[in-house]
């Protein structure tokens, strides 16, 4: 059977930068006759109800062409369809502001060659995240990762600037936090079932390697190999947190005393002492939770387009 592509496009990814480039998609598809359709989303979540229609029919690869969060909708969309004798096609073409779920599955940075690539019809076993708790007990999905607390907080920051593009946004929310420094919660930390008892400025749980365009929570991060990255800094005096922030930048911090890395397949958050800010692919899963789990789904779809092995 011959594969359709349903191409699902946020019309305000990257500041609108979206829709510009959709006759430059339109042209590489039309060149290899390829069988397509572009739908442009109206409103949030309808990404989500877009995927499920049409992930629903058997081998049409399913595109998100946007940003994280167009990215994150077709995911959770596509992870709630059931019934299916294998896992739903999943592709990306970057055209948003960070860019990050794409970045760490391995998928061409530009529209066109993202495009190019997704042709190729090969395709690898994408895991995907799933966190529970907050404003979603019942649980969402995610592609690239999870940030708690201070990472969170630079993203809600980030997501207020309407006139500032790509990685700048980040950089300067994450500034701004370190000004507004919000105190950091008393948090139970479980990894696997080992308990710990923490004070983070904040924690990621990544499926892929960055957040935010240029901080590399997960430097060795790979999103096909069956199990979360997570790292967690000490709250410390401001210069200490800045220094954290650039080792980040670097994918570095592993090598500082304030901060841990691991793997888990399973991570468990409670906060007895404060609160949690909680993002997932940059979208709010809370702004006050007190409690999460974080699993992951080895091999729940089929990755499109990726230059991973």
């Amino acid at each position: 059977m011959a594969r359709q592509y349903a191409i699902i496009v946020n019309p305000t990814a990257g500041k609108g930068y979206a829709m510009g480039k959709i006759n430059d998609i339109c042209l590489i598809l039309d060149e290899k006759k390829t069988d397509y359709q572009i739908f442009v989303t109206e409103k949030p979540g309808h990404a989500i109800e877009l995927a499920v229609k049409y992930g629903e029919v058997p081998e049409t690869v399913v595109i998100a062409a946007g940003g994280d969060g167009t990215c994150n909708e077709v995911i959770n969309g596509l992870m709630s369809i059931k019934g299916l004798n294998s896992p739903p096609i999943f592709g990306a073409i970057p055209i948003g502001r960070g860019n990050d779920f794409a970045y760490g599955a391995g998928i061409p940075d530009t529209p066109k060659a993202a495009a190019a690539q997704m042709l190729n019809e090969r395709t690898v076993k994408l895991d995907i995240g799933k966190v529970s708790g907050g404003d979603y007990p019942e649980g969402r999905w995610f592609g690239n990762g999870i940030g708690v607390g201070f990472d969170a907080v630079v993203g809600f920051e980030a997501a207020k600037m309407k006139h500032i593009h790509g990685s700048m946004s980040y950089t300067l929310g994450a500034l701004k936090t370190l000004i507004l420094y919000p105190e950091a919660p008393e948090i139970e930390f479980s990894v696997n079932g080992v308990v710990s008892h923490i004070r983070p400025a904040l924690i990621s749980v990544m499926n892929g390697r960055r957040m935010g365009g240029s901080f590399y929570m997960a430097p060795d991060g790979n999103p096909c190999d069956g199990r979360l990255n997570w790292c967690h800094t000490k709250q410390e005096a401001r210069l200490k947190l800045l220094a954290a922030m650039n080792a980040y930048t670097k994918g570095t911090q592993a090598d500082r005393n304030d901060t841990e890395t691991g793997h888990a397949s399973t991570i468990n958050i409670k906060a007895f002492k404060g609160s949690l800010a909680v993002h997932a692919d940059g979208e709010t899963i809370c702004e006050a939770g007190k409690e999460l789990e974080v699993t992951i789904k080895p091999g729940a779809l089929r990755l499109i387009g990726s230059t991973l092995i």
